[in-house]
C-alpha cells in the first residue's frame, strides 16, 4: 500500500512483521515485551485487553501485540491472529499447576486456521525461580515434537533479568531470514 511506496521512496528496507504474544495471565508476557522495548520492568500491572509495541530488531520492525491472558479474555485471542507472522507463547515455568491449562490453550491456538504454518516461539519464562521446570520438560509436556506444520523453538528465559530473551530473538531473526529466501 501507500506505506510501502513511501518506504521505497525513502530507501528504507526495514521489513515489518506482526507478532502476537500470548500465554496465560501472570506468565510474564508484558514483562517480556517491556524488556524487549528496553523499558522499566519493576512495576507491571495485569494487561486488561492488549498492549502494542514496535520493536526494532535485526533490521526489522516487529509490531508485537501483547494480549491479556485472563480466562475471560482468551476467547478473544482469535480475533487478533489474522496476518500473524510469528506467535510467541509465554509459559510460567514455575506454575506447574497450570501446565495442563496452558498446554490446552496452546494446542487450541495452533489448530487455528489463521496460524497454519506460523512459526512458534515458546518462552519458558521465570527460569530464575527455584521451582521452575526446565524448558526440555515443558516442551515434552506440551508435545511440541508433534508439531509438523510449523517451525518451533522453546527458549528458557527470565523476562525479569533478560536472560535467554536475546536467544529467542535470534531464533526469530533466523526464521525471518529463512522465510525471505
Amino acid at each position: 500500500g501507500l506505506l510501502s511506496v513511501i518506504r521505497r521512496l525513502k530507501g528504507s528496507s526495514e521489513q515489518e512483521l506482526r507478532i502476537v504474544l500470548l500465554g496465560l495471565d501472570n506468565a510474564g508476557k508484558t514483562t517480556l515485551l517491556k524488556h524487549l522495548a528496553s523499558e522499566e520492568v519493576s512495576t507491571i500491572t495485569p494487561t486488561q485487553g492488549f498492549n502494542i509495541k514496535s520493536i526494532h530488531s535485526h533490521g526489522f520492525k516487529l509490531n508485537v501485540w501483547d494480549i491479556g491472558g485472563q480466562r475471560s479474555i482468551r476467547p478473544y485471542w482469535r480475533k487478533y491472529l489474522g496476518s500473524t507472522d510469528l506467535l510467541i507463547y509465554v509459559i510460567d515455568s514455575a506454575d506447574q499447576k497450570r501446565f495442563e491449562e496452558t498446554g490446552q490453550e496452546l494446542a487450541e491456538l495452533t489448530e487455528e486456521e489463521s496460524l497454519t504454518g506460523v512459526p512458534l516461539l515458546v518462552f519458558a519464562n521465570k527460569q530464575d525461580l527455584l521451582t521452575a521446570a526446565p524448558a526440555a520438560e515443558i516442551a515434552e509436556g506440551l508435545s511440541l515434537h508433534t508439531y509438523r506444520d510449523r517451525e518451533w523453538q522453546i527458549q528458557a528465559c527470565s523476562a525479569l533479568s533478560g536472560e535467554g530473551v536475546q536467544d529467542g530473538m535470534n531464533w526469530i531473526s533466523s526464521q525471518i531470514m529463512n522465510r525471505k529466501k
